[in-house]
């Protein structure tokens, strides 16, 4: 048997926009990704601390460095800019190896959402 655990989670960013004229998606910076070991295209849920509202979307990397949490399409009319997000991707796995798994969590300076 295989159960849904977290893989991944960057806790308490600040969206920095939101483009309803975009496809869809939510933009990340690319060192947040990389620190979370969150890839191009994984689905992920974001969690809206400000407003209780929580959607899944797919990631597409932002420039490096930018701080960038950007909210496109649809999604962009559930947050606004200075809300604060928690994003978490999930894996499936055996239980045995759940047991032991440790997922990437990261806690990104909450002003900047640059990594510490």
């Amino acid at each position: 048997m295989q159960i849904q655990v977290v893989k991944s989670k960057i806790h308490r960013v600040k969206v920095t926009g939101a483009d309803l004229n975009y496809i869809g998606s939510i933009t990340i910076d690319e060192d947040l990704m990389e620190a979370a070991n969150i890839i191009q295209g994984e689905k992920i849920q974001v969690v809206n601390n400000d407003n209780g509202e929580r959607l899944d979307t797919y990631v597409i990397p932002g420039v490096r460095g930018s701080g960038e949490i950007t909210l496109n399409g649809a999604a962009a009319r559930k947050v606004a800019v200075g809300d604060t997000l928690i994003l978490i991707t999930y894996g499936f796995m055996d239980i045995e190896e759940a047991k032991t798994f440790k997922p990437a969590l990261v806690f990104p300076n909450e002003a900047t959402n640059l990594l510490k």
